[in-house]
């Protein structure tokens, strides 16, 4: 027979990810997580300025503007897109 998949081994690898992660929540620090969410909103607000000012905007060209890397200035970019901000 296939190898198929463990419902044990899915169910423990699971529990073991909501523990890392109430773990992490633990650490967390507030005063950080609005620090980082005020960075976020600031940076949302100058990829929306630049979409405005350079028409057809590419992830590439914005990564490079900013310094972020690919994959975040195309993150930024998807996200501003479904919140009809861009």
């Amino acid at each position: 027979m296939g190898e198929g998949v463990d419902p044990t081994q899915m169910c423990q690898s699971l529990v073991e990810k909501v523990a890392q992660s109430k773990q992490l929540m633990s650490i967390t620090d507030p005063d950080l997580l609005v620090l980082f969410e005020d960075w976020l909103e600031e940076l949302e607000t100058e990829v929306a300025s630049l979409a405005k000012t350079h028409t057809g905007l590419k992830a590439d060209d914005l990564a490079s503007e900013l310094g972020l890397s690919k994959r975040g200035a195309t993150f930024l970019m998807s996200k501003l897109q479904r919140e009809n901000k861009l």
